[in-house]
């Protein structure tokens, strides 16, 4: 039996797939290889992968479904792991519509697939479902969450179609909501790899909320641990957040990476957030912790020094 990971060649889904087959688990990657970043990196994320007996991959996009349909009808999948989005908030301001095709219509897509096939489910989600709720540390039960971007509203409507179709249809779903994941392979246009890349070159970083937004930074390590152990749990349905419950202003991760290349940044404050951001994100994990036994370990310095290690050797 097969664990299908959709948006594989990505940051998280790339990451996942070689710990996943260090484990001897065999792993079908879909991906369509947007042009939302540079494919060549997607390329290059999975390129160890490929020479791997107990590795598939799909080349396509998940709103096919009858191309779906066909890879499930082909191969033995237990478990989806689906990680396939449009992402960035700000980004989503702009392009609403492509949001709601991949992020939305996707999943149904996926879902439909799944519910054919009987297959469980687990949903990668985001922070960005809580918006600016006045519940801080954010909790999986706050009846109150209120996206402020497409992108945000995009994945609390996956997660509600989730939900419906573990209703109607019974299939196990599992959603966990990502908060700020960063690490070797994160996706250029985040800001702890779109600073990095500024400083290095000497250019001007653009920084809103004068410095002091917080977000709940979680090394992709730590999130991996937590969604390797959900595959082997068993759910009906279950909404479990997933981040290091220790907010980060955007100040001290520029200081970090200023230590790191020892080289002062130029920066540009802005009082505003842009539409899309969020003044925090803080994640409680106290369910994490009972049913997944997730506890995070990498400290932000830590985080910082192996993305800075891996960057510079990326960038040779």
């Amino acid at each position: 039996m097969a664990i299908l990971i959709t948006g594989g060649a990505g940051f998280v889904g790339s990451n996942l797939i070689d710990k996943l087959l260090l484990q001897k688990r065999a792993v079908i990657c879909i991906d369509n290889f947007d042009d939302f970043y540079a494919p060549k990196i997607k390329e290059h994320n999975i390129s160890s992968a490929l020479s791997r007996k107990d590795f598939k991959l799909y080349r396509g996009d998940i709103r096919e479904k009858r191309w779906l349909s066909e890879i499930f009808k082909s191969e033995k999948v237990e478990t989806v792991i689906h990680l396939a989005a449009k992402t960035n908030p700000r980004r989503s301001v702009k392009e609403p519509e492509s949001y709601i095709s991949t992020n939305v219509w996707g999943t149904t897509s996926l879902l439909e697939v799944c519910k054919d096939y009987s297959v469980k489910v687990i949903f990668a989600s985001s922070s960005s479902v809580y918006g600016n709720t006045l519940s801080i540390p954010f909790k999986e039960d706050d009846p109150s969450l209120k996206p402020v971007s497409p992108y945000g509203a995009s994945k609390l409507a996956a997660e509600v179609l989730c939900q419906t179709y573990n209703k109607i249809y019974a299939i196990p779903i599992l959603i966990l909501r990502l908060f700020s994941v960063y690490g070797p392979r994160q996706r250029p246009d985040m800001a702890i790899h779109k600073f990095t890349k500024y400083i290095t070159e000497g250019r001007e970083i653009t920084v809103y909320g004068s410095g002091k937004a917080e977000r709940d930074h979680t090394y992709i390590d730590d999130i991996l641990k937590g969604i390797i152990r959900a595959i082997d749990k068993k759910f009906n349905f279950e909404i479990i957040n997933l981040g290091d419950s220790n907010p980060i202003e955007l100040d001290y991760i520029i200081t970090l990476l200023e230590e790191s290349f020892n080289k002062r940044a130029k920066v540009k404050k802005q009082k505003r957030l842009p539409k899309g951001d969020v003044k925090i994100t803080y994640a409680d994990i106290e369910k994490a912790k009972k049913f997944l036994d997730y506890s995070p370990e990498v400290k932000i310095e830590e985080g910082i020094k192996r993305f800075v290690d891996w960057y510079k050797k990326a960038h040779l």
